[in-house]
């Protein structure tokens, strides 16, 4: 095969098709089961991303904020999105090893946050793709409905992907790797037809957005220059290996040295999404209701590494501008870990009261 070109696979009405020429771009994969939220399984994640606000760890909270039970952190989405994104490689983008795909930016944008009880259902769309640095820079829009069709979030992702095997790892300690780390015979799945099958794209209904609370910033007391409190967090690789299980993201990158020295890492490399999630958390602190932000977008630019003695990550944010109209303000966050900057461009929109 060529440089730019992979092997997928996509199941037809005339069986099983191999594409070698490209990514089949505007594909649509819906992924097979929908995912429902726990409420322990918020608060899990909620201690995973180091979020405390009451929202995600007391019904009473929740019900004193206006919301309808518990409400997930913001960034919540990403463990079914884990799912149904692997889900879409195994089965349809079959010409990469999962175990490098890196994430490069992120952005959502929110309709409602998400509840316990919600069954979410995802249907991944490939949006671009385009070769460079030795990969390709692949770029999914993710549509998240409920049980009722409502739309609950959009998000886009975009990630570097390689094909081809990934660094051996067979000689490691048996105890380092995951079993059904890598794509295999182990690992059980339903039938090709009903894996690998595309769906087509299906209209979501807008939800309504829940009334902004009481506890959310004034409008008028909010004024564009405005410096939000920085905050430092601080990560060891038990963070990684807890974060890693929440998520549902095995790759030991994340919490084995021996692991990310294979792959030429000065250390074990935080979660994009764990970084992502922290800086989330930062900034429903100043705003006061998770269920306020609008559209929250990062684009990740350099790694935190997690030695034995621990990580910090620095963040702080300035308000940007102010919508009298929307009565909405953009927040700019910065994220710095050993002096350089994790975040390149970050911003928050979030609703005032």
């Amino acid at each position: 095969m060529g440089q730019n070109e992979v092997t997928l696979s996509a199941e037809g009405t005339s069986g099983t098709q191999v594409v070698t020429k490209g990514l089949p771009v505007g594909l649509r994969y819906r992924m097979r089961d929908h995912y429902v939220v726990g409420r322990e399984k918020i608060r899990e994640y909620a201690r995973a991303v180091q979020d405390h606000h009451p929202v995600h760890w007391s019904e009473g909270a929740a019900a004193d904020y206006g919301h309808d039970g518990l409400i997930a952190p913001l960034t919540f989405f990403s463990v079914p999105g884990y799912l149904a994104q692997t889900e879409m490689f195994e089965s349809v983008l079959t010409g990469y090893d999962l175990s490098q795909i890196m994430q490069t930016d992120q952005v959502v944008r929110y309709h409602r946050p998400i509840r316990a009880g919600d069954a979410l259902s995802y249907e991944v769309h490939l949006e671009s793709v385009r070769h460079a640095f030795g990969g390709d820079l692949i770029t999914f829009e993710t549509v998240v409905t409920d049980q009722h069709g409502a739309l609950v979030l959009v998000s886009q992702i975009g990630v570097v992907g390689r094909s081809g095997a990934g660094p051996d790892l067979g000689d490691l300690d048996a105890g380092v790797l995951m079993h059904g780390f890598r794509q295999g015979t182990e690992r059980p799945g339903p039938p090709p037809r009903e894996r690998n099958a595309p769906a087509a794209a299906s209209p979501a209904s807008p939800a309504t957005a829940p009334p902004v609370s009481g506890f959310v910033r004034d409008f008028d007391s909010v004024r564009a220059g405005d410096e939000l409190p920085s905050r430092t967090a601080q990560l060891t690789i038990g963070d990684l290996v807890n974060y890693a299980g929440v998520s549902g993201d095995p790759n030991p990158i994340h919490w084995s040295a021996e692991v990310a020295g294979r792959v030429e890492l000065q250390a074990p490399v935080a979660h994009g999404m764990l970084s992502i999630g922290l800086g989330a958390g930062y900034v429903t602190s100043w705003l006061g209701d998770p269920g306020a932000v609008c559209e929250y977008a990062v684009r990740l630019t350099s790694p935190v590494y997690v030695t034995r003695e621990g990580a910090e990550v620095e963040f702080s944010g300035k308000v940007k501008s102010v919508d009298p109209l929307e009565r909405t303000a953009t927040i700019a966050l910065t994220a710095r870990h050993q002096g350089r900057r994790i975040f390149g461009r970050a911003t928050a929109v979030v609703r005032l009261r």
